[in-house]
């Protein structure tokens, strides 16, 4: 049985194979999109408990996946990665719902731990 549904959008191949790799032998469900566009249909078409996204990808920035998703699934936990962290983006991120905000390059089990502590958190 699956500990939850997570859908990484990264438009580098290494950052979505690496969290793949992370998490899948933890029993989540993991899935994957390349950029901003691709991930909302995914999410159009299934319940994603946690989606990852990075914040500077060459179509829709993940600043605006974490606006269109909170619009319409409010529930459905945010983390932002990035390569290119800011003060502006991390608290601009934080306000519009993103639950954490994680720094490039990250462990395994930094991310690993992050998302354990999304999900214990939603269930409070």
């Amino acid at each position: 049985m699956s500990k939850g549904n997570i859908l990484i959008i990264d438009d580098e191949d290494i950052v979505r194979i690496s969290c793949k790799r992370a998490l899948m032998p933890e029993g989540f469900e993991v899935k994957t999109a390349q950029n901003g566009i691709e991930g909302l249909k995914m999410i159009e078409e299934e319940r994603f408990d946690i989606v990852l996204t990075d914040l500077k990808m060459p179509d829709i920035d993940g600043i605006e996946v974490l606006r269109l998703i909170k619009q319409r699934w409010a529930d459905t936990v945010v983390i932002i990665i990035t390569g290119y962290q800011t003060v502006d983006s991390a608290v601009k991120a934080i306000k519009l719902g993103a639950y954490d905000y994680i720094e490039k390059p990250f462990t395994p089990d930094g991310i690993v731990n992050v998302v354990h502590r999304a999900l214990e958190d939603r269930k409070k």
